[in-house]
């Protein structure tokens, strides 16, 4: 049954990327704070400034400003762009360089700092330097079944650590000294710092894309067999049951209490806490689908969206009208952390009190009696 959790808002119009050239697709995207940034199949990055608007009756738009647009040379697709906010540096990934440009100006370091022979690449969120003016990357690398952590600065970096997987890897994301890969025929974790590594489980990537987010401390959500999202911690285990995708998913992302995922058709979102599907939204051509400090952001190869989710009260509110008070509870429970105290508290009263009502009504004296005490 439906909830209605997300709205689809429309944030960069294909007009402000590329006029009236066709031939120019979006490949990655960055969201920093307010800022933007779009990377395309001919080599340019974009930068925008997102400013959120609420009109009077409560309707959220978003005005995207164009800064400023870069050619960075190259006949080659800008293929990833990650932030390290701290250094006011972007790392973008480019004809297997990863090449470092400062977040404003878009230069490239003075230095001329990079990493070359880089595949793919991500950011360690949890990371163990210390190193405040420091993010960690973790690359895999063209030499084959090679994953490399690197330390990169201001303007310099510096290899920590080189590492040989079993299979070759396609996918990695990183939570302090431990790796969760997707190799050729599984998932595993590896625990760069000791070598030790641990099996999750099978999947076939010639078959499917994988997918391999970190959603938490020491906790990861997988594209599984069968069409299951999964999660799994550091320790191999899982503590939470699987949300049932569809086969082709093509990214994941968490707004918790939900998981966010994209097929070629739609956007589904699954509660964590039940499991249960809760909103479809028809989204067609879509082929990215990521989380950037809470706000989740869709992408075709010419626009740019926002999901933005509507306010747990009033989701909560909307599950009591369709008198679904087990749902309403369980939302609540969950939505407490990210609640203030006393202002959950009030809110959990009276929606105790409500839901009592509500089975009172429907002759659940027993019920309701636990509600109303």
């Amino acid at each position: 049954m439906s909830v209605k959790a997300f709205k689809l808002v429309s944030a960069v119009e294909r007009e402000m990327l590329m006029e009236d050239k066709n031939y120019i697709n979006i490949e990655c995207i960055e969201c920093c704070g307010k800022n933007l940034y779009i990377g395309t199949n001919d080599c340019f990055i974009y930068h925008f400034l997102l400013d959120e608007k609420i009109s009077t009756t409560g309707k959220i738009t978003f005005v995207a400003t164009k800064q400023l647009h870069k050619y960075l040379g190259l006949k080659k697709p800008v293929s990833e762009l990650k932030a390290a906010s701290a250094l006011t540096r972007l790392l973008v990934l480019c004809d297997n360089t990863i090449t470092l440009v400062n977040m404003m100006n878009l230069e490239p370091v003075p230095t001329g700092a990079r990493i070359k022979g880089a595949v793919t690449f991500t950011l360690n969120e949890n990371p163990v330097s210390g190193e405040p003016f420091c993010v960690e990357v973790c690359i895999i690398s063209v030499k084959r079944r090679t994953i490399q952590m690197f330390m990169v600065f201001e303007d310099r970096v510096q290899i920590v650590k080189e590492v040989f997987t079993p299979e070759q890897p396609c996918a990695v994301a990183v939570d302090g000294y431990y790796l969760c890969l997707a190799l050729t025929t599984q998932y595993i974790i590896l625990n760069y710092s000791t070598g030790v590594s641990q099996d999750l489980f099978p999947y076939c990537s010639d078959e499917k894309r994988p997918i391999v987010k970190r959603i938490g401390r020491q906790e990861f959500l997988l594209a599984g067999p069968g069409g299951l999202g999964m999660f799994a911690t550091v320790d191999g285990i899982s503590q939470r049951a699987p949300v049932h995708w569809s086969e082709n998913v093509i990214g994941a992302a968490l707004c918790f209490p939900y998981v966010v995922a994209l097929d070629d058709e739609f956007i589904t979102v699954h509660s964590m806490l039940d499991q249960q599907q809760k909103q479809t939204l028809p989204f067609k051509e879509g082929h990215i689908l990521q989380d950037f400090e809470g706000k989740v952001i869709v992408a075709t190869n010419k626009g740019v969206y926002i999901l933005v989710p509507l306010p747990l009260e009033k989701q909560i509110q909307d599950l009591l009208a369709s008198h679904r008070v087990e749902e309403a509870l369980v939302l609540a429970k969950g939505a407490r952390r990210n609640i203030p105290k006393e202002k959950f508290q009030v809110m959990y009263k009276r929606l105790l009190q409500q839901a009592g009502f509500i089975q009172f009504a429907q002759l659940q004296f027993l019920e309701a009696k636990e509600l109303f005490r």
